[in-house]
C-alpha cells in the first residue's frame, strides 16, 4: 500500500492530478478496502500530502495566489457539504454500490478533462510560439499574470469541493482541467503549483467531515502516508522546473481503468478494453508530439563571413 501511494503521489506532484483519482480505485482494487472507507482515509492522508507538494511549488513561485483565494471561496465550503450529503445517504451496501458509482462517472470525467487539457495546453504552446515567431516551447518564458474571473471561478471551486467530498475524487483531476479552459495563458507549473495550493484547504475541509461522519481507518491513512509523502515532494521538484505532459496518456489510461472498475466491468472485458485502448493513446500521444514539433515557424540557420558580421 506504502509503495502504491508513493508511485501514485509521484504523478499527483508532476501533474497535480490523481490523487482521488488513482488512489482511492487503488484501495477498493486491489487491498479490499471498502469504498466510503478508501474516500475517508485517503481524504485525510491528502490533507498531509497536499501541504508538501504546494510547498515546493511555493518556493517555486509557480501558484497564483488571486486563484488559490477565489477557488477556496466555493470549494471549502462545499467539500463539506459534500460529506454530509455522502453521510445522509446512510450505509450499507446500497450506499457503498452508490459511491462505487459516482467514483466511476468522476472518473470517467476525470479522463476526458485530462484529454482535454493536454489539447487546451497544446492550443496555448501554439499560440504563444505563433506570437513570439519562435518554436511551441514549454516552460521557457515568464509566467503570465492572467484577469482573474471571479464568478466562473467560484463556481469551478464550488463543483469541484462538492465532488471532492462525496468521491473524494475532483481536487486535482476536475479542478485542474477546469482552471485550463478558464485560463488558458497559465503555465503547466502554474496550473500544478495553484491547484496543489488551492487543494490544501478543501482537502482539510474534507478530511474533517469525513474524520466526523464517515469511516476513517488509521491504519489504512498511515500506509498512504508513508509512501506519499516523499513521492509528492519528488514529483513536484520535478514538475516546478518541467511539466508532466509525457504522463498523461498512461494516467488516461488509470483512469479509464479505474472508472471501469468502479462500474463492476469484470477482468476479461476490461482487459479487452485496455488491450485496445493503450496503443491508441500512446499513438494519439505520439502523433500529438510530432505535429508540435512540425509546428511552429523555424530559424533557418545561414552562414555568415565575418566581413558581413562586422558591417
Amino acid at each position: 500500500m506504502a509503495l502504491g501511494s508513493f508511485l501514485v503521489a509521484i504523478i499527483v506532484g508532476l501533474t497535480g492530478m490523481g490523487g482521488g483519482a488513482l488512489m482511492t480505485p487503488m484501495l477498493v482494487t486491489f487491498f479490499n478496502v471498502s469504498p466510503l472507507a478508501a474516500v475517508s482515509s485517503d481524504l485525510v492522508a491528502a490533507a498531509v500530502m497536499k501541504p508538501v507538494g504546494s510547498a515546493v511549488h511555493y518556493r517555486q513561485g509557480t501558484i497564483d495566489m488571486r486563484l488559490v483565494g477565489w477557488l477556496c471561496v466555493g470549494s471549502v465550503p462545499a467539500a463539506f457539504s459534500g460529506v454530509l450529503l455522502a453521510r445522509a445517504l446512510g450505509h450499507g451496501g446500497s450506499v457503498e454500490e452508490l459511491i462505487s458509482k459516482a467514483m466511476g462517472v468522476a472518473l470517467m470525467i476525470a479522463a476526458a478533462g485530462l484529454v482535454l487539457r493536454g489539447h487546451l495546453a497544446r492550443r496555448a504552446r501554439l499560440a504563444r510560439a505563433a506570437a513570439s515567431g519562435g518554436e511551441p516551447g514549454e516552460d521557457g518564458e515568464a509566467a503570465p499574470r492572467v484577469k482573474i474571473r471571479p464568478l466562473p471561478t467560484v463556481l469551478v471551486g464550488l463543483v469541484g469541493g462538492l465532488v471532492v467530498g462525496i468521491t473524494s475524487v475532483g481536487s486535482g483531476s476536475l479542478i485542474i482541467v477546469a482552471l485550463l479552459a478558464l485560463y488558458p495563458a497559465l503555465k503547466p507549473g502554474q496550473l500544478v503549483g495553484t491547484d496543489l495550493l488551492q487543494a490544501v484547504p478543501l482537502v482539510f475541509a474534507a478530511a474533517i467531515g469525513h474524520l466526523l461522519f464517515g469511516d476513517f481507518r488509521m491504519e489504512v491513512t498511515a500506509a498512504l502516508l508513508v509512501g506519499s509523502i516523499p513521492g509528492v515532494y519528488l514529483g513536484s521538484k520535478i514538475s516546478s522546473r518541467a511539466p508532466g505532459g509525457l504522463i498523461r496518456p498512461f494516467l488516461v489510461v488509470v483512469l479509464v481503468a479505474s472508472s471501469l472498475k468502479m462500474f463492476g466491468l469484470s477482468a476479461v472485458p476490461m482487459a479487452w478494453t485496455l488491450a485496445v485502448l493503450a496503443p491508441v493513446t500512446a499513438a494519439v500521444a505520439l502523433y500529438l508530439r510530432h505535429v508540435d514539433r512540425n509546428s511552429g515557424p523555424s530559424l533557418e540557420r545561414v552562414p555568415v563571413s565575418s566581413d558581413e558580421l562586422v558591417r
